[in-house]
């Protein structure tokens, strides 16, 4: 916290650090270097208060504001281990984070707001700690004038605050020591802890915040990312505040109250650079251009897409309708794992090239490899292969919280003396890296290996098909086969003919033996809350084991499970006749 806020208060204090775009729209609030620096000693000093010592866990279940940032920071100030619980998730996805990383206390509000709607934060964390001895305080916070229950174990967070000391010493940490734990999803389903540290980490946020974007003093920065996803941590908080940067806390969601919130915040916020996810912006083109050009965007620099692979038609609307074809388009690709972007077009020498929907050129210090399947490296370019990396940097995840063991097999057993990503990627022509997908989204039919990314990317192209999900299943014949799951941008009576428009679009981007053998309209696509579609459920669905669903929880809408079943029955029942 040094780094964050002590450095910068010392030399300008009222300089703005947050800008929290609240769920209500229009009622930003501005928080400078030294109200932020006062916010986390008191909240440290609070923390201190109930006990809590350097190396303890500390849970944060909040929506994005000043205040949920604050407590990120006390945390670090004191020696204590953070770890962020993204706020939409339910209180057994809680509990089970808060018994694995062992923590003492949580901190949450009584209520969140997001897209106009009240969420129980308070109620979920009380379901949570019932099976959770370890918590020993509940810290709340108001967000909303509502009432809440409150406990033995609970205490009034700004009540405490008020009465706690402006001064916190912060705690003399080694560079090695735990900065945060942050739980992410592996292919078991059981979410790992992933650790990351002190220096390395923040010196890598602070980097890559600086070089990627092209940060410059005074400029505005938007991630438009929740601090419960890494990019939140790095993009949001660690990074730009260690720059001494204003960073944009964005509390609602992309079509609230209208789908051009977005781009009415850039406008208002005078933001130079818009950090999102192509999720997002799929979304959004579906609403069409009007609602971009009805605002002021000169103040955009730089754009940003992160999460997922981009596809080309997504980058381009990006690039052409938002940025005006006159910004920078970074497609960034990292992970939880690596702490900051390890590949993107930028930094590079001034106006080189960018290619459309590719990540390109890794970072300082990044040294990418593709493997073959027998471990080895692949040399030259025009190829593709497993995403390796080749030499540690110093964001990279120091373990698994609890489970080394699941770390070393996890990221370094596939290939020895290389970190494996669980991703494949491309190397062009020219040299430059795109991402292909997840490995463990492979499909291999007839005995081609096939990313089930691709024929969705193929499928995209089409310009009445915003959304693709593909999964396999099991073919009798060729081993597996694809099954496509697409959202049309009308509900058209044309379906027919979209569906061989498609199948033609995949058999000519790809191959014949690429094209899926069925194509399922639905309504929207099962997505959790930061966007991912969650493909393991499509996957049930059509291998027809729609009994066990697993861990449906961190769905954005869990009754979209019952939709699909009931768009895939009729389809069954139509080919079948």
């Amino acid at each position: 916290t040094v780094n964050c806020l002590d450095q910068h208060v010392e030399k300008s204090p009222d300089r703005v650090a947050l800008i929290w775009e609240r769920d209500e729209p229009g009622t930003a609030v501005h928080v400078t270097y030294r109200e932020l620096q006062d916010l986390t000693c008191r909240l440290a000093n609070t923390l201190k208060k109930y006990g809590i010592q350097k190396g303890d866990r500390v849970a944060i279940y909040m929506s994005v504001s000043p205040l949920s940032v604050a407590a990120m920071l006390a945390c670090a100030r004191i020696g204590a281990v953070h770890t962020v619980v993204f706020a939409g998730f339910s209180a057994e996805s809680l509990a089970g984070r808060l018994m694995d990383s062992g923590c003492k206390a949580v901190i949450t509000y009584n209520q969140g707001v997001r897209g106009g709607r009240t969420i129980e934060l308070k109620a979920t964390v009380d379901e949570a700690v019932k099976s959770c001895p370890s918590i020993k305080h509940v810290f709340v916070a108001q967000r909303t004038d509502n009432k809440v229950h409150m406990g033995d174990r609970d205490i009034p967070l700004e009540e405490e605050m008020s009465k706690a000391d402006s001064v916190c010493a912060p705690e003399s940490m080694d560079s090695e020591d735990m900065l945060f734990m942050l739980y992410t999803s592996g292919s078991t389903g059981k979410p790992k802890g992933i650790v990351h540290t002190q220096a390395g980490y923040l010196l890598y946020a602070a980097l890559t915040h600086k070089y990627v974007f092209d940060y410059q003093q005074g400029d505005v920065f938007g991630c438009v990312a929740d601090i419960g996803w890494i990019t939140g941590h790095s993009y949001v908080v660690y990074g730009p505040l260690c720059n001494g940067a204003t960073s944009v806390l964005f509390e609602s969601t992309p079509v609230y109250p209208d789908p051009g919130r977005y781009w009415e915040v850039v406008q208002r916020l005078k933001i130079n650079q818009f950090y999102g996810a192509p999720t997002a912006i799929r979304l959004l083109l579906n609403y069409g251009e009007e609602w971009v050009k009805k605002y002021d965007r000169s103040s955009l620099k730089v754009l940003g897409s992160v999460g997922e692979p981009i596809n080309k038609e997504a980058w381009q609307w990006f690039y052409q309708v938002v940025g005006e074809g006159r910004c920078t388009l970074v497609d960034t690709w990292w992970q939880t794992e690596t702490g900051g972007i390890c590949i993107a077009p930028r930094p590079s020498e001034e106006e080189a090239e960018i290619v459309p929907a590719m990540a390109m050129r890794p970072f300082f210090g990044i040294v990418p490899v593709l493997m073959d399947e027998n471990g080895e490296v692949i040399e030259g370019n025009d190829v593709s292969g497993a995403l390796c990396i080749a030499q540690p940097w110093p964001g990279m995840a120091r373990t698994i919280h609890g489970d080394h063991q699941r770390f070393v097999d996890a990221y370094f057993k596939a290939y020895p003396g290389y970190y494996f990503t669980g991703d494949g990627a491309y190397r062009s022509q020219e040299g430059y890296y795109q991402i292909t997908g997840r490995m463990d989204d492979v499909i291999n039919i007839s005995g081609h290996r096939l990313g089930t990314a691709e024929i969705e990317d193929a499928m995209a192209d089409h310009p009445e098909v915003p959304e693709t999900a593909v999964v396999g299943y099991p073919h009798k014949i060729k081993g597996e086969g694809a099954f496509a799951f697409i959202v049309l941008k009308e509900q058209t009576a044309h379906v027919d003919r979209i569906k061989e428009e498609l199948k033609t679009i995949v058999a000519s981007k790809i191959a014949k033996y690429a094209v899926p053998d069925h194509i399922l309209v639905v309504k929207r696509l099962p997505k959790t809350r930061s966007g991912k579609i969650m493909r393991r459920l499509l996957r049930k669905v059509v291998t027809e084991q729609s009994s066990n669903m697993g861990d449906v929880t961190t769905l954005d809408d869990p009754s979209i499970v019952k939709e699909i079943l009931d768009a895939y029955q009729k389809y069954k029942e139509k080919s079948s006749s």
